[in-house]
This record gives structure tokens, sequence and C-alpha cells, in this order.
């Protein structure tokens, strides 16, 4: 897991509702390329996913 980096937009998924737990933020970074951190821990860092990664994590949250 990378360290945080103060510099990167990070946004909420729209997935992630106002009042649960399991929240998650990202930051596109380019290229198709996204950071993806823990909303309730962004201190903890980051975690990075190539443009085929992120794709596929999003395909399987759009499909549940």
């Amino acid at each position: 897991m990378a360290a945080s980096t103060p510099h990167l937009m990070f946004r909420k998924s729209s997935y992630s509702g106002a009042r649960t737990e399991n929240c998650v933020e990202f930051a596109d970074v380019g290229e198709g390329t996204a950071v993806v951190r823990d909303s309730q821990n962004p201190a903890d860092g980051h975690f990075l996913l190539s443009g085929r990664e992120w794709g596929a994590l999003l395909g399987a949250v759009r499909h549940g």
C-alpha cells in the first residue's frame, strides 16, 4: 500500500452511502489508472489500480 499523497484529488464513490462504513474514495492519476483508499482511514494510504484493474473493479461494482 502506498503512503498518503496529499496532492491527489480524491472523490467519494457514488456507491458509498452517506451513512455507511463501507466507503471508498478514488483519484484519477492518468491513462485510466486510479488510486483507491478507505475514506474512513485516509491516512492509512491507498493502492494503485491499472486501467484494466480499475475497469474490472467498476464493472464488478456496477453488476453486483
